[in-house]
């Protein structure tokens, strides 16, 4: 087998495998060291052998299983397919990129030396062949003064194909001219070599300023200087933070260049200030920043690395030439949904079918509000499926979508609540140009619209959202018949029409539990109060004393249907609900009279309703308790039953 050779001397040379294509060096890797691990990620350092010299190198994140395989080890020898030359202290580093195993003998090929050495020599070496001889040189004695000749460090690197022979033959003599000659003196220390500040550049690409473009793909952790032109195609909302080494903001923009490679960018602090008005999704930007390496819990782009930008960076707006396209996306059949692995993140181009009503919730990690909302979403698999936004985009929905319409939506996260479901999305895009835009148009005017039977991946919602569907529903039996609460600790959720039998009344001091006033985070008006000796209220969770306290109602009873009774437990806004807008407040101040508060039950009694319940297994004083919450409740119209009966008729018959 044979190396190439004069290979080391040859890659040294170039700035990447981009300066020619046809070079595909085969070298040994006569040692592979692990050099540290930095954020997680492990890094290789290698030696390359031609024979004859050797080089520095280092491989690339993404040939790490290769080392840890043993794919490749000491004296493996290689192809090197793409590879960028950096300079680090004045020493070229090989950053070896793609690789291809060609052999693995056991011993070691040739005596390479090292390159650089091999490169660098004493003075004599920097002397041009018409100034080789002394004679022809000046003397300090001929001229009876002292030239200011510069001295050369022999140990200081240097390239001689970066720096130009120093000819002495050439240079005036001091007993010529009668004074000392001004040569700029040679900092021996200083790196010679140019190529140290060069990333890898896309030859034929340029910004409008000139400058060279880095494509995303070829961003890496060795570049000192870059510059990437990309549209901005989502950008988040700001953010806030608050922990025991500070606080502060940030905000998010996700960049997509030419070569269809997408990166996130992240704004801390004062960054936030100054850009956050000024980047808008759409745009074109040209930047550099700081390259660090991807944490794939918050990045969902495809690039291993993610930027930060602070307050010094400079980011300007480039014309829009069109070579960036607007978004890419990776679009995923609602269908192909249930073979998804839970937690991915996916893009879905489909018609919003329905928008739900938005839901308030608070969040039992932060304590703070949330906001959601729910849309059901349909493609031309004839599969529907739940996607769930969250905060703006949740609270907008309903001006920014009109339903019914073609919606692409980019990476939304796969869940299991409920069957399949979707959750949030980087952003969204209203009949993007795209072919399955114009595909899906024509199926949901030809026959999705037409209301025929159709397959959902999603149950019920929890925590309310629509009225489930009349096929959605189930029968209080299908509790125990499929095992319900059991199996899921955030619980299972079901839909069933049923009226209530028995309404537990008679809790000593009323139905209702006392809460806290404070409207305010973190108590919300929901956490519990007791009363002190003083008469006074005191709330453990805000840590207030109030004079007054507000009262929820809390209680439980009993639903039946045609398939069975269970117990339920009815809180606040269902009671609300159920007593037609009566607060425990307001069945408080008429608690003195029997016959008023009983009264409230009493008209609730044999009531029927549409019932979302969700069933969990709870432990109670040591002993397992499946029980059953009533999140949502809807009276029944008995038009649209009556309609719903007959269509289902109709199928079976």
């Amino acid at each position: 087998m044979s190396l190439t050779a004069d290979g080391i001397r040859t890659i040294v040379s170039l700035t990447s495998s981009g300066s020619n294509k046809t070079f595909k060096p085969v070298f040994q890797l006569i040692s592979i060291k692990a050099v540290g691990n930095k954020n997680g990620v492990q890094r290789y350092r290698a030696v390359l052998s031609d024979g004859s010299h050797f080089v520095q190198g280092m491989l690339a994140t993404q040939l790490n299983h290769m080392v840890q395989s043993n794919e490749i080890q000491n004296n493996t020898v290689i192809s090197v397919e793409d590879f960028m030359n950096n300079s680090v202290q004045g020493r070229n580093v090989i950053i070896l990129l793609k690789i291809t195993v060609v052999d693995k003998p056991e011993t070691r090929i040739g005596s390479p030396t090292d390159i650089e050495k091999a490169d660098s020599s004493p003075a004599p070496a920097f002397v041009s062949s018409n100034a080789e001889k002394s004679s022809n040189m000046p003397s300090a004695a001929n001229s009876g003064k002292s030239t200011n000749v510069p001295r050369v460090n022999p140990y200081s690197p240097t390239d001689k194909r970066q720096t130009a022979p120093i000819v002495y033959s050439n240079m005036p003599s001091a007993a010529n001219s009668g004074k000392s000659t001004n040569v700029p003196r040679v900092n021996p220390y200083s790196p010679t070599d140019k190529r140290q500040t060069a990333p890898i550049v896309h030859q034929a690409s340029s910004s409008s300023s000139g400058n060279p473009i880095t494509l995303i793909a070829q961003l890496n952790m060795f570049q000192n200087r870059w510059t990437i032109k990309a549209r901005v195609v989502s950008k988040s909302e700001i953010r806030t933070w608050s922990n025991a080494r500070g606080e502060g903001s940030l905000f998010s923009i996700e960049l997509l260049d030419s070569s269809g490679m997408d990166i996130k960018a992240t704004m801390f602090k004062e960054a936030v200030d100054k850009f956050y008005n000024l980047i808008e999704v759409g745009q074109v930007i040209r930047s550099g920043g700081r390259i660090k390496v991807a944490n794939l819990q918050y990045n969902t782009c495809k690039s291993q690395f993610e930027l930060n930008f602070d307050q010094n960076s400079i980011i300007r707006l480039e014309d829009d030439t069109g070579d960036i396209q607007a978004q890419s996306f990776d679009l995923v059949k609602i269908s192909d949904l249930e073979k998804a692995e839970v937690g991915k993140n996916v893009d879905i181009i489909a018609v919003v079918q329905e928008i739900g009503d938005v839901q308030t919730l608070t969040s039992k990690k932060s304590g703070r509000e949330l906001q959601k909302c729910d849309l059901t979403l349909i493609d031309d698999s004839g599969v529907q499926v739940r996607l769930t936004l969250w905060g703006n985009q949740a609270s907008n929905a309903k001006n920014d979508i009109v339903a019914p319409r073609v919606v692409a939506f980019r990476k939304t996260r796969v869940g299991d609540f409920g069957g399949v479901s979707l959750s949030g999305a980087s952003g969204f895009f209203l009949e993007p140009k795209i072919p399955e835009t114009e595909a899906l148009m024509q199926w949901w005017e030809s026959e999705g619209s037409s209301g025929g039977a159709v397959r959902s991946l999603s149950k019920s919602s929890g925590g309310g959202g629509k009225m489930a569907l009349f096929q959605e529903r189930k029968g209080i039996a299908d509790i125990k018949k499929e095992g319900l609460g059991y199996n899921n600790e955030k619980g299972d959720y079901l839909s069933f029409k049923a009226h209530f039998t028995f309404l537990k009344k008679d809790k000593e001091g009323g139905a209702w539990y006392t809460a806290c006033p404070n409207k305010e985070d973190p108590c919300r008006n929901r956490c519990k109060v007791v009363q002190t000796t003083d008469g006074n209220w005191q709330c453990d969770r805000c840590q207030g004393t109030y004079p007054n306290c507000s009262r929820k109602w809390i209680f439980s009873g009993t639903v039946a249907d045609d398939t069975g009774s269970t117990w339920v437990s009815v809180f606040d806004d269902q009671a609300m609900t159920l007593f037609g807008g009566t607060t425990a407040d307001d069945a408080f101040a008429q608690y003195d009279n029997q016959d008023v508060y009983d009264s409230h039950f009493a008209k609730a009694m044999h009531t029927e309703w549409i019932l979302k319940c969700r069933v969990k297994q709870e432990t109670v004083n040591d002993e397992a308790r499946l029980k059953t919450q009533i999140v949502r409740m809807d009276p029944v119209d008995y038009v649209a039953e009556c309609r719903d009966l007959l269509s289902a008729i109709q199928k079976v018959s």
